[in-house]
């Protein structure tokens, strides 16, 4: 065989791959115009997939496998798809515990990490990521006391959503609901028996980031 000649097996891919992009363009009803400006493939490498004469990359097949909403397999014959009897072992990072936040009297957040907890990284949202423990009943029923609130980090949240706040010169925090309402921002406990804390010059507060789940023990 000659140096850069394709095997049997390599045409055949390109065959069934062609096939395959075909069938999806068809099935999904989209033009290789769409499939372009989603997946940012180039047109004449995106051509050469649907008619057979190139054989797309690892990282484009994904890209057309998103954009299809379909496996990586059904792309490429090269993914094997996996069998129904395996179970996928997914990758897990650690989450850093910082501290401790309160849910009623604020109390000092330490900066020392005091532990992990280890997450699926396939069910994480994006951007930096941290946990917190509760203390004080202020966000109850929502999040129980001595629970572990994941936060994404991030300068500010939408109206109503709950964030972890620094205040009184940066040295405490609470974790909050932010509301907003004729031009003051107000952080706004679950708990009615608990006062809100209302965010003026005199009384400024830094949005940590948002808090985007709760775990505890039973």
């Amino acid at each position: 065989m000659a140096r850069g000649e394709l095997t049997p097996q390599e045409i055949e891919n390109r065959k069934k791959i062609s096939a395959n992009i075909n069938k999806l363009i068809k099935e999904k009803n989209v033009s290789q115009v769409d499939i372009h400006n989603h997946t940012k493939i180039p047109r004449s490498t995106l051509t050469g997939y649907v008619k057979g004469t190139s054989t797309p990359n690892p990282g484009n097949v994904q890209k057309l496998a998103d954009f299809f909403n379909v496996k990586k397999s059904d792309i490429d014959p090269r993914f094997k798809p996996m069998p129904n009897n395996v179970i996928p072992i997914l990758n897990s990072v650690k989450i850093p515990i910082l501290g401790e936040i309160a849910c009623g009297k604020p109390i000092l957040i330490e900066e020392n990490i005091d532990g992990y907890i280890e997450e699926f990284a396939d069910n994480l949202p994006s951007g930096e990521l941290f946990y917190l423990k509760t203390k004080g009943d202020s966000m109850m029923p929502t999040i129980p006391e001595n629970s572990y609130v994941m936060i994404r980090k991030q300068p500010d949240v939408e109206e109503g959503e709950i964030a972890a706040v620094v205040i009184n010169g940066d040295n405490e925090a609470t974790l909050k609901r932010v509301k907003r309402q004729n031009g003051l921002t107000m952080l706004i406990p679950d708990n009615a028996s608990h006062k809100p804390y209302i965010i003026t010059e005199s009384n400024p507060a830094t949005i940590l980031g948002k808090a985007v789940k709760v775990s505890f023990s039973l």
